[in-house]
C-alpha cells in the first residue's frame, strides 16, 4: 500500500513540477521579469560605477546607499564593459 502511494505521490509531484516550468515559460515570453528586484535603481547603479571610478571605497558606498557591500560589488560588475 505505502508502494502505491509513494508512486502516487512521485506522480503528482512531477506533474506540479512541469506545469510549473511551462507557467515560468509563458511568463517569461510574456514580458515578465521573475525573481526579486534590484535593491537599486539604475540610475543609482550607474551612478555607483561613476563614483567608483572616483575612487569612493565600497564600504562608502554601500553605506550612502543603506545597502551591503556585495550589493554595491553586483552593481558594478553589472555596469562592466564588457571585455574585448
Amino acid at each position: 500500500m505505502l508502494t502505491v502511494l509513494g508512486g502516487l505521490a512521485e506522480f503528482e509531484r512531477e506533474l506540479i513540477r512541469v506545469r510549473t516550468g511551462e507557467g515560468r515559460r509563458r511568463a517569461v515570453e510574456a514580458g515578465v521579469k521573475l525573481g526579486r528586484r534590484s535593491s537599486l535603481t539604475t540610475y543609482q547603479q550607474a551612478e555607483v560605477f561613476k563614483r567608483r571610478a572616483g575612487g569612493e571605497t565600497l564600504k562608502a558606498l554601500a553605506r550612502s546607499y543603506g545597502v551591503t557591500h556585495p550589493t554595491i560589488v553586483r552593481a558594478l560588475r553589472k555596469n562592466e564593459a564588457p571585455i574585448q
